[in-house]
């Protein structure tokens, strides 16, 4: 059960500066285009990595990590979690893996995006 609160509050604290970033960064550019989104991603991606590098330097406790990893980045954005996971696959050789998670992971999250949309209609 600790391990669960662990991970909501990590995912509160996570979920609530992926808000508060994406919209001060969207703010500063008058774009439709989601800078605010993008710079999510691209931050949450360069704290998972930290979060990882640091837990196989140190002595850094699993809560922590799950904390961390699993909570707060995991809440900021579900794209670290995926970029690490390939960086993973990538780093232990497995390049097909890696090109096959890459693929699936794009080509299925756009087409079930499209699917959940059209299902709307008929709702």
């Amino acid at each position: 059960m600790r391990l669960f609160l662990l991970i909501g509050a990590g995912s509160f604290i996570g979920g609530t500066l992926r808000y508060l970033v994406a919209q001060w960064v969207q703010d500063k550019f008058l774009s439709a285009f989601p800078f605010g989104t993008l710079a999510v991603n691209v931050a949450g991606c360069l704290a998972i990595g930290l979060v990882f590098g640091l837990s196989e330097r140190t002595n850094m406790g699993v809560e922590w990590r799950l904390f961390l990893a699993t909570g707060v980045c995991g809440g900021f954005t579900t794209f670290s979690a995926f970029s690490h996971e390939t960086f993973s696959l990538l780093r232990d050789g497995q390049y097909v893996h890696a090109l096959i998670y890459i693929t699936f992971s794009v080509f299925f999250g756009l087409l079930a995006t499209f699917l959940g949309y059209i299902l709307t209609k008929f709702l």
